[in-house]
């Protein structure tokens, strides 16, 4: 879980308690009201300290709530639901109502195909003292780490506007092609050099040192800002204490994603007495938001919740006028409706149920479904208000068969000499599928994804054991990784048209691999589990044309096993051969 450190006098006065946590008289009151945002205290201050550099440490719970992972963001959410008055932000665009922009953008098509989307704005009117530019670097690595998956997905850029040519130029190039000075470095280096020598370089160079085209940002006499999203130049891109005037960037593969993360920087730097100017982006190609969108921007769709749900879930008759104060608690405007839950169809009348309908703040875009509504309802009224009750039925607990099964085959591939692993469930199109040279065609697509990161539900346990791979070429080989895990996939037989299953998978990576060596691992653990099976020719995309075999068990197709095919490795940028298997572990019990 996320993890802040925020400076104690910015983080109560902006909290509503200038004098400092007293003002909930002690510490257990303070660590209470932390939990509106389902944050604990890690780490009280040291008090020998000067005020001024006291530092608090603070745990967060909830990933769903980037918003959360900066001083601003979380003194917001005390100070509003102790009563504070939630924060007006007149800068935003919306759908068919942009604003004004002094400030422009252009997004060349060059660069679609690698870091397709961005969005920023101006900052100005207050110089940035040492804590603030602290905590503007806390929270834009929080959310690039976090958020942004290790920066993959989304990336943050400050740069001084006294020095920059109007407007800014988003474009992809040869890396091999440009040349600057970065960050941290007191000679020009190309984009190649910066991720061979550069230690942002390295440790960020899986992103793109596989792509043909690299991004930069440049103003318009064609100095350079940044190389998204591995480095700032030193010149335009190096902020310091007492800056007043900043441009703020954010690059990334998804727009809602780095759309929201801007929308955050904006209102945690306008709760410090920055004035946001807004930023025209316009692209040369179609996004989801258009081809010309003036970031910050609110893009997010209200979201209806019953208030029979309400009553099933809480366990309490909640009136729609308690619901709307308790949600205004949580910095959300709601108000009382009749509608339909998303998903939902009318009832056998035909009738809406009366309700709430809510809008996220312009920080938030986590109401997904209606039970978020029914969740920040719940936190806002405050979960001890609610009676205790019993629980009416008695239950043993137990193991199933396939958790016994599983352990059985975990103990056998580790004493096999295999690691094992743990991995998500959810994913991208790109790592499922394409990547892995599938069709997609088996593959459950989420209705309402918060990112396209986590869009799909896996089908294959093979694509989380690539993406092991393909970032562990540091490490002596050979490798032998192992995953019991679910999986899930389109069935028309099911009546529910989905089915999810336990599967294994196991991956050998090194020079030695090959086709006799992953069947003689499949033979050994089929000897262990005391069971059999047969094989026969594979057509599997995903492995070399007759280095591949489907395994029967009671004549039933119940996995594959193989050499993995040149073209995937080459996708995911592994450069050893690699040998896989994956079966049904269930069709074994």
């Amino acid at each position: 879980m996320p993890k802040i450190e925020v400076n104690e006098k910015a983080f109560f006065t902006l909290a509503g308690c200038p004098g400092g946590k007293n003002g909930w008289n002690t510490r257990e009151q303070f660590e209470q009201a932390l939990g509106c945002a389902k944050a604990e205290l890690d780490e009280d201050s040291d008090k020998s300290l000067p005020e001024e550099q006291r530092i608090l440490k603070i745990e967060l719970n909830d990933t769903n709530r980037p918003d959360l992972w900066g001083t601003a963001g979380c003194a917001r959410q005390l100070n509003v639901y102790n009563g504070g008055k939630a924060p007006v932000y007149p800068f935003f665009s919306s759908p068919g109502n942009p604003k004004g922009a002094k400030h422009k953008v252009v997004v060349e098509k060059s660069v679609q195909k690698v870091r397709p989307y961005l969005a920023g704005f101006v900052a100005s009117g207050k110089a940035i003292s040492d804590p603030m530019l602290r905590d503007m670097i806390q929270t834009q690595e929080k959310l690039a780490w976090n958020f942004g998956r290790k920066r993959r997905t989304i990336s943050m850029g400050l740069y001084r506007i006294s020095i920059i040519k109007w407007p800014i130029i988003y474009k992809g190039v040869d890396p091999d092609s440009v040349s600057f000075v970065p960050l941290q470095w007191d000679t020009p280096l190309s984009l190649r050099e910066i991720l061979k020598q550069h230690p942002k370089g390295k440790e960020y160079a899986f992103i793109q040192e596989h792509e043909p085209v690299h991004p930069l940002l440049t103003d318009s006499t064609g100095g350079v800002l940044s190389y998204p999203p591995i480095i700032n130049s030193a010149d335009l891109g190096a902020v310091q204490v007492g800056d007043t005037d900043l441009f703020v960037e954010l690059t990334g593969t998804d727009q809602a994603s780095v759309t929201l993360a801007a929308s955050i920087i904006a209102c945690d730097l306008a709760d410090n007495g920055f004035t946001i100017e807004p930023v025209e982006v316009e692209y040369q190609y179609d996004t989801p938001f258009g081809r010309t969108c003036v970031t910050p921007y609110y893009f997010q769709e209200p979201v209806f919740c019953s208030l029979s749900r309400i009553e099933k879930y809480l366990g309490e008759k909640i009136e729609a006028g308690d619901c709307v104060r308790a949600l205004a608690r949580m910095g959300v405007k709601a108000e009382a409706a009749g509608g339909v839950e998303r998903g939902v169809a009318l009832s056998a009348g035909g009738k809406a149920e009366s309700g709430v309908r809510a809008w996220p703040p312009e920080y938030r875009n986590d109401f997904l479904h209606a039970a978020d509504v029914m969740e920040d309802i719940m936190m806002g009224r405050g979960l001890d208000t609610f009676r205790p009750e019993r629980p009416r039925d008695f239950t043993v607990g137990r193991l199933t068969p396939i958790t016994i099964f599983s352990r059985r085959i975990k103990e056998i591939m580790i004493g096999m000499g295999y690691q094992e692993m743990i991995y998500n469930y959810l994913g991208s199109r790109k790592d499922l599928v394409e990547k892995m040279r599938g069709d997609g065609g088996s593959i459950i697509r989420i209705s309402n994804p918060m990112t396209e990161n986590y869009e799909y539900v896996r089908d294959s346990v093979l694509a989380s054991l690539v993406q092991s791979e393909s970032v562990s070429g540091h490490a002596v080989y050979p490798h032998r990784i192992f995953e019991t895990g679910k999986i899930a996939r389109l069935d028309d037989s099911d009546n529910s048209g989905t089915v999810t299953r336990q599967y294994l998978g196991f991956l050998e990576a090194g020079g030695e691999t090959n086709f006799n060596v992953i069947s003689a691992e499949l033979q050994t653990l089929f000897y262990y589990l005391a069971r059999e099976y047969n094989v026969e020719e594979s057509g599997d995309s995903r492995f070399i044309p007759g280095r591949a075999a489907a395994i029967l068990h009671k004549n039933t197709p119940i996995g594959v096993f193989g050499e993995l095919h040149p073209e995937l490795l080459d996708n995911w940028g592994i450069t050893v051969p690699c040998t896989a298997c994956e079966l049904d572990a269930e069709a074994l019990l």
